[in-house]
C-alpha cells in the first residue's frame, strides 16, 4: 500500500455505497485526524480505536450521509486566496461539503483554515 490515506478513503466510499454500517481501517495519526474532522462535520457517526495484535485499527461507524469522498492528488499547496478556486473544483456547491486541509495548526476543514488565516496542503474532499 503506497498511499494509506487514499486506501482508507476509498474503503469508506465503497462501504458507504454498499450500505455497510462499519469498516475497520489502519490507524495512523494523519488518518485519525482526517476521520476526526469527518466526524466533527457529521459525515461519519463514530470512531473507535481498537488493538488487534501489535497494530492499532480504527472502527469507523458510517452515517450514510456521504455523497462522494475522495483524496486530492497531487496535494496542492493552497494559500488563503486560493481556497475558493479549489472549492469550485472539488465541491459541487458553496455550503455543501468540505475540503480537508493539512495546515501548520493541524488537519482541519477549509472553513476553519480561513478562520485561522492559514493555508496548507489539500488532502481530501467530502460532500
Amino acid at each position: 500500500m503506497v498511499d494509506l490515506l487514499s486506501n482508507v478513503i476509498n474503503k469508506i466510499k465503497v462501504y458507504e455505497t454498499m450500505g455497510i454500517n462499519e469498516c475497520v481501517v489502519p490507524s495512523t495519526k494523519p488518518i485519525k485526524a482526517v476521520l476526526e474532522v469527518m466526524k466533527k462535520n457529521n459525515y461519519i457517526q463514530g470512531l473507535e480505536e481498537i488493538e488487534e495484535g501489535k497494530f492499532k485499527q480504527l472502527k469507523v461507524s458510517l452515517s450514510k450521509k456521504i455523497n462522494d469522498v475522495g483524496v486530492i492528488k497531487p496535494r496542492h499547496a493552497v494559500n488563503l486566496e486560493e481556497f475558493q478556486k479549489y472549492e469550485k473544483r472539488y465541491i459541487p456547491s458553496r455550503d455543501f461539503g468540505i475540503l480537508i486541509v493539512s495546515t501548520s495548526k493541524g488537519i482541519m476543514t477549509n472553513k476553519e483554515a480561513r478562520e485561522n488565516h492559514v493555508g496548507g496542503r489539500l488532502l481530501a474532499y467530502v460532500y
